[in-house]
This record gives C-alpha cells, sequence and structure tokens, in this order.
C-alpha cells in the first residue's frame, strides 16, 4: 500500500516542492502505526536552510491537505534536506558539490580523492593530486563528499576556477552516445 499511495502522492509533492524552487530529492511513504509517515528530501543549488525547509514544508503540507482524498488518513510530514553523507547520483549533486572534496570510487579501479571543478550533464572535472582529471558519472560506483574542517588550498580553488571554461571531454565524445 504504502508504494501505491507513494506513486500517487509524488506528483503533488514535487509540484509543490518545485513551485517553492527546489528540487525534490527524495520521497517516501511509510506505515507508521495507524498514520502514514511522508518523507520528503529538498535540496537546491545554493542549499537548504531551517526558514527554507519551514518554508516548503507549509507548501507541501497545504498541498497534501488539498488532496487529503489520496491519502484518506492522517499522516506526519517529515521534510529535511540531504545530509553530507548523501551519495553523489546525479549530475545536480556533482554541480552542488563545486570546490568540495569528494571520494570516488570508480566502476574499475582503486578510490581516490579530489576536489570537484565544473560539472556538466555526464562527467566533471576533478582536480586529484595537482592534476585535473573527467570523471564520468557513469564510470563511477559510488562518490561522496568529504567532510573538511578547514579551508580548501587557495591554489586548488585558483586551477579549479581557471579551467571552469574548460571542456569535458569524455561529456562530449562518450555523453552524447
Amino acid at each position: 500500500m504504502p508504494g501505491e499511495l507513494a506513486s500517487r502522492l509524488q506528483p503533488i509533492v514535487a509540484e509543490a516542492v518545485t513551485a517553492a524552487g527546489f528540487d525534490l530529492d527524495s520521497f517516501e511513504v511509510q506505515q507508521a502505526g495507524r498514520r502514514q509517515l511522508v518523507k520528503v528530501v529538498v535540496d537546491a543549488d545554493d542549499g537548504v536552510g531551517l526558514d527554507e525547509v519551514a518554508e516548503v514544508s507549509r507548501k507541501v503540507s497545504a498541498a497534501l491537505d488539498e488532496n487529503d482524498h489520496v491519502l484518506a488518513s492522517a499522516y506526519t510530514l517529515e521534510v529535511t534536506s540531504p545530509g553530507l553523507d548523501r551519495p553523489l547520483t546525479q549530475a545536480r549533486h556533482w554541480r552542488r558539490a563545486r570546490f568540495r572534496l569528494v571520494k570516488v570510487t570508480p566502476n574499475d579501479g582503486a578510490a581516490f580523492i579530489g576536489r570537484v571543478g565544473h560539472a556538466g550533464e555526464h562527467a566533471a572535472r576533478v582536480l586529484e593530486g595537482g592534476k585535473i582529471r573527467d570523471v564520468r558519472y557513469a564510470d563511477v560506483a559510488k562518490a561522496v563528499v568529504e567532510i573538511e574542517f578547514k579551508q580548501p588550498p587557495a591554489e586548488d580553488l585558483k586551477l579549479l576556477e581557471d579551467d571552469a571554461s574548460g571542456s569535458i571531454a569524455a561529456e562530449t565524445e562518450k555523453g552524447s552516445k
């Protein structure tokens, strides 16, 4: 039942989140006793603060209340932003991780840590060991942001900024197939 309910609620929630100016990162409905637990994770290019979470929560709640015939029972709404441990699985996740340190585990080869530069639809530029390399998303088994407690080196940021206009060869060659 929660899966069927989620498929009916998803467009309603997605529309409310988009209207508020955010991306619906994930959506889930779970049975929690006699109530439904509606979990909504939202994100934006500039991140999501507490005030924005509250705003989205009000809009999603209003949309669910307008469509209470779909839920047909009491619900608890949980709206949050993604945590730092969220894997980078979509191009927008990589764009939002610009200048952040990430641990990349490729489908083939050893894991490495690098700093994200320009991120396109199919690949990102990553600074690793002083050299910038193309990382195709299709070649990544897992990528997560690493927590840093100090400012990134200025020379790393300069290299990535100077490279921002560079093309991503792997994206144009393999991403269009």
